[in-house]
């Protein structure tokens, strides 16, 4: 198994569910609140994270807003950020981490 997977377990938010709860999560998460939650995926772009009290919310932290030296989180790690956008076309809270901050 590559360490570039998507979990397949309970829990895991459903695109379905994302799309229905949009328009709640960009009200919960307006840009520049802090959040915190579990990275539940892990790809070369980036880290796909579950944001803790907004069930449906998935957030996504790019490997452009990373600083070069350092390394992606892993599959369950819990990391701490900011909103730093909403991606209408994915349903997808853009995440910065605090971790990558210079």
């Amino acid at each position: 198994m590559s360490e570039y997977t998507w979990p397949a377990r309970a829990g895991v938010p459903a695109q379905e569910d994302a799309h229905r709860d949009w328009p709640a999560t960009v009200t919960a998460l307006p840009i520049g609140v802090p959040v915190s939650g579990e990275v539940i995926g892990r790809q070369p772009f980036g880290v796909f994270v579950q944001i803790d009290g907004i069930p449906n919310a998935v957030g996504l932290a790019e490997i452009t807003a990373m600083p070069r030296e350092m390394d992606l989180p892993l599959v369950g790690a819990v990391i701490t950020g900011r909103v730093i956008w909403h991606a209408d076309h994915n349903r997808q809270v853009k995440l910065r981490l605090d971790e990558w901050q210079s």
